[in-house]
């Protein structure tokens, strides 16, 4: 261990947080949560029996190491999730295995939501939080959130025993299903990070139940925020083993590059996903205070089923700037486009004609390089004029006619891959952090695009036989599949086995149309 790094070691706090082990070059090799940061990180450095080969390879390359402290072990938890995705690590391995990827689903259009966990979120319209990659600590993390704001984790049934009721991890029925709702809408708020904003809501809350005399929803309040304190002494890991936007180097890094003087909250990723023109969709993804945050990801279909990126890109964009959406939505702090100077064009194009004022770039594919557009991006150009003058060697800015293209990776173009250079390489560029967040939007938005065209390719493919029969409708439709696994199953099943499954009228209808079919 190193004279400086073993100073800095010194000046670990006691608190909860999340920690970053960095190599020589600057590399972020290692991201890990801590109960106690000053009693976790210095573990590495003390007697090394009894540590595996991966830690003893692990410590050997620590140079340096930051932290980010946080107010409960909960926010570190969820916090060290969304690093790891991040920055990829190499040596959080186990944590990147898609295998151990783990979400919150929460369907709040039941009357009666449940809580559970899946590992693999569908377009279902539900709420899913995630991904976590210790589903262990994750599921720990919401029994101790279940006494604070209690929700059912099945469909409830009056055959139920009332113990789960009584003991305050099921939610009273008797408030309706409203109130539940409203109640699993600050558990989904907490685990986003807005905890400070509930507390003064609950609190609110309370005072206005005891001015009108309602005592006994006063003490519920009084005992639920009680309860919320107390998880900042619940242990939630030990020392085996939502972030403050002011710490993340990213977004700091990134608003310094363009010139912005406001700190870049909301920022939304677009994508556009087709098969030679068909079943067309775009995607917009958004990370809040340098967070993804699903439930705020929205997906377009678009009007022209043609192969024309510049085209969709500019009625997605035209689309999510009209008036109702950004009354809905609210408004980004910046938008990114995936593609070169035609869609950000395009873009640009939108956002002229729905008179709005919000920075814009694009990332190309080809030279994986940032495209800033000199009169139509709103950024501050003078920033840009002044990065291009004092960037190392290897990290360039160049100029082609209306465009900038800046380039924050070291001595990398012409990638012959998807997001090569994005990824960095072991010779690191002074903008890694940003870099790092690039990738992170650009692939999100690109894995959530090719599932809304997958999902549509899927139906496109059963409704131009059953979709058109007269009588077969959507239930009928779903029951025919899952009894026979696809089309080609009716299309091979015995007329008696069609009776069994739809009746006599509906059999002869299938029989009939798939004929005419053949």
């Amino acid at each position: 261990m190193n004279a400086r790094l073993e100073a800095k070691l010194k000046t670990l706090p006691r608190s909860p947080g999340v920690y970053f082990h960095k190599s020589a070059s600057g590399e972020i090799i290692y991201v890990g949560k801590a109960a106690v940061l000053k009693n976790r990180v210095r573990q590495y450095f003390q007697d090394s029996r009894g540590r595996d080969n991966k830690t003893q390879a692990l410590v050997a390359e620590i140079v340096d190491t930051d932290w980010t402290e946080t107010e409960t072990e909960i926010d570190a938890l969820f916090l060290e999730s969304e690093m790891v995705k991040r920055y990829m690590p190499r040596y959080n391995v186990l944590l990147r295995d898609d295998k151990s990827q783990l979400f919150v689903r929460i369907d709040m259009k039941n009357e009666w939501p449940t809580v559970t966990f899946t590992r693999n979120p569908g377009g279902d319209g539900a709420e899913y939080i995630g991904p976590f990659y210790n589903g262990f600590e994750l599921k720990k993390a919401l029994r101790y959130l279940r006494r604070v704001f209690p929700y059912f984790v099945r469909e409830p049934s009056p055959r139920d025993s009332q113990l789960e009721a009584q003991i305050g991890l099921n939610p009273d029925m008797h408030q309706g299903s409203e109130a539940y709702k409203q109640n699993l809408r600050k558990l989904i708020s907490y685990v986003k990070g807005n905890r400070k904003a509930l507390t003064r809501e609950l609190e609110a809350e309370m005072k206005q139940a005891a001015t009108e005399q309602r005592f006994e929803d006063a003490a519920r309040l009084r005992n639920r925020l009680r309860a919320m304190n107390e998880l900042s002494r619940r242990i939630m890991f030990g020392d085996q083993e939502f972030l403050d936007i002011s710490k993340d180097k990213a977004l700091t890094d990134l608003a310094a590059i363009l010139g912005l003087q406001s700190t870049l909250k909301r920022i939304e990723g677009y994508d556009i996903s087709h098969h030679g023109g068909r079943d067309v969709v775009a995607s917009m993804v958004v990370f809040t205070n340098g967070v993804s945050d699903r439930s705020e990801y929205r997906k377009f279909k678009m009007s022209r089923q043609i192969n024309d990126d510049t085209g969709n890109i500019h009625e997605t964009v035209l689309r999510r700037l009209g008036p109702k959406n950004l009354s809905s939505w609210g408004t980004p702090d910046l938008l990114l486009v995936d593609g070169g100077k035609g869609q950000l064009a395009a873009a640009i194009q939108a956002q002229t004609e729905r008179a709005t004022q919000i920075p814009v770039i694009s990332i190309a594919k080809r030279n994986e390089e940032i495209i800033v557009s000199k009169t139509g991006s709103n950024i501050a150009i003078e920033a840009v004029q002044s990065l291009r003058d004092s960037l190392p060697d290897g990290v360039a800015v160049r100029e082609e006619g209306e465009y900038f293209m800046i380039n924050l990776h070291v001595g990398r173009v012409n990638a012959g891959s998807h997001s090569k250079n994005l990824r960095g390489g072991v010779t690191l560029s002074p903008f890694e952090d940003v870099v790092r967040l690039f990738q992170r939007l650009r692939d999100e938005s690109h894995r959530f695009a090719i599932s809304y065209h997958s999902t549509l390719k899927r139906t496109a493919q059963t409704s131009g036989t059953l979709d058109v029969i007269p009588g077969i409708g959507p239930k009928t439709r779903q029951k025919l599949l899952r009894t026979f696994g696809s089309v080609s199953g009716v299309k091979k099943a015995h007329r008696d086995e069609l009776v069994a499954c739809v009746g006599e009228s509906r059999a002869q209808a299938l029989l009939d149309s798939l004929s005419d079919t053949q």
